[in-house]
């Protein structure tokens, strides 16, 4: 008996390694990546219709009921962030922590990252363009149902752009 329950176990060992050795991802239905390559494919022209220069974003950022949305790191939030950001970390987006941000899906979202700015490389650490954290909140914040996003599409430098900043390392 002990032997057969071995071999059936060895044996889905064997198919399952056999499964990703011929490109097929371990079943895990918490994990879709053909579903997220599928969105952003889905999302691509949206976003570049979604892209706004600098002028553009301090005017949305004026409007009533605008949010504009910071998801780098708490500490470096804390330094320094777009006047009136609120913060919320990538890491951190879930269901119930998006809402206690943005309760209504139809908000209209601001966003940046650390590869908008110059100028400040200790609090806008440059990311690999390939996956600057714009690219992945826009994608993630339209997973969750906020599709009213707006990402800065400039790369500025933090003493120069006429976009307000405030936080401890500001003077």
């Amino acid at each position: 008996m002990k032997t057969t329950c071995f071999s059936l176990a060895a044996a889905g060992l064997a198919l399952m390694v056999a499964g990703v050795a011929l490109g097929q991802e371990p079943p895990n239905p918490k994990i879709d990546y053909k579903g997220f390559q599928a969105l952003t494919k889905e999302l691509e022209p949206i976003r570049e219709q979604h892209r706004v220069s600098e002028d553009e974003f301090i005017r949305l950022a004026k409007e009533p009921g605008v949010l504009v949305l910071d998801a780098r790191t708490l500490d470096k939030y804390e330094q320094i962030h777009v006047k009136g950001a609120k913060h919320l970390a990538f890491t951190d987006f879930t269901d119930e922590a998006l809402a206690k941000v943005i309760p209504a899906k139809n908000t209209k979202i601001l966003i940046y990252c650390n590869n908008n700015f110059d100028g400040e490389p200790q609090n806008f650490r440059s990311k690999a363009v390939r996956v600057s954290l714009n690219v992945q909140t826009f994608i993630n914040l339209h997973a969750y149902g906020y599709t009213n996003v707006y990402e800065l599409g400039p790369l500025l430098d933090v003493k120069t752009t006429k976009i307000p900043f405030e936080g401890k390392s500001v003077k």
